[in-house]
């Protein structure tokens, strides 16, 4: 059997590839792909075969798809381009005849405003229509995502937002990451689309006292209207449309959009997902070793 992993090189598929060698999985069984080659060193001296592709370049899929059973397609990461760029995969991953394909989507992805959500849709719509066998982890928010606010905010002593009360159910990378490795070597997931998340839903307040417990600075969570937080994000230098997006995330951290809590990333996995001081001590200890 042979799996292959795009966006290797990155964060979550490089733990995805992770997940599937300490869960026993061949080395020989993977092929880690991704645009650079040189970031998979590690893997590679793991016996893990590696790839370059680049979904803007389609003769790269159809060699790196070539005799896999199953292709997990890790999510592009540049918005606006998603949805091209996941076509073209599942084109060669159907030309090449995979037995499966795995798909990393959004919370809710055919029927919510989550403003991240449309490329993910017409991304699981085109999959399904393909034919071809998949799995959807509609995954959600990953804790690493406030490892920025966080450095900020004890910097600051504030924490700054236009969440208001609104929740968010986060987890790991690594949580997603094992169920993505337990999704891929286990056929009776073919046909399941699974809404991820973290196993409880927090709010700024706590976001903002775990932050100082972690850093031992006091930290205070300051709660903006959508209009102030977008001033405050101009004035910080920050151009209008990176702006207008951020208070749009906000937005949907409001409306509820990113704190439904479903139990079934923790049921794929085996265990509880990590608790967000775990997650958010580890990702600002990871950050501190690269600077």
């Amino acid at each position: 059997m042979t799996i292959v992993v795009t966006g290797a090189t990155g964060h979550l598929g490089h733990l995805i590839v992770e997940a599937l060698l300490r869960d026993g999985t061949p080395a020989s069984d993977i092929l880690a792909a991704g645009r650079n080659t040189g970031k998979l060193a590690d893997l590679e001296a793991l016996g893990v075969r590696v790839v370059a592709i680049d979904f803007d370049e389609p003769a790269t899929l159809d060699g790196a798809f070539a005799g896999a059973d199953t292709v997990m397609l890790v999510s592009a990461s540049e918005p606006g381009h998603r949805f091209p760029q996941h076509k073209a995969a599942i084109d060669a991953a159907k030309a090449a005849g995979v037995s499966r394909i795995v798909y990393t989507s959004a919370p809710s992805a055919t029927n919510t405003a989550l403003i991240l959500a449309p490329e993910h849709k017409a991304t699981e719509e085109y999959l399904v229509a393909s034919g071809v066998p998949f799995t959807i982890l509609r995954n959600g928010w990953y804790t690493e995502n406030y490892t920025s606010a966080a450095r900020q905010a004890s910097e600051s002593g504030v924490l700054v937002a236009s969440v208001g009360s609104g929740t968010v159910a986060s987890a790991t990378r690594a949580d997603y990451a094992d169920a993505a490795a337990a999704v891929l070597v286990d056929e009776s997931h073919t046909g399941k689309v699974y809404e991820l998340s973290g196993d409880i839903a927090w709010g700024f307040d706590e976001l903002a006292a775990t932050i100082a417990d972690i850093t031992g600075k006091p930290v205070t969570y300051t709660p903006l209207s959508p209009e102030d937080h977008h001033a405050a994000l101009l004035s910080a230098g920050l151009d209008e449309g990176t702006a207008g997006f951020v208070v749009a995330l906000d937005g949907n951290s409001r409306d509820g959009l990113l704190g439904v809590v479903t139990g079934d990333l923790s049921r794929l996995t085996g265990r509880p997902t990590t608790p967000l001081r775990e997650g958010l001590a580890a990702a600002l200890s990871a950050t501190r070793r690269t600077c």
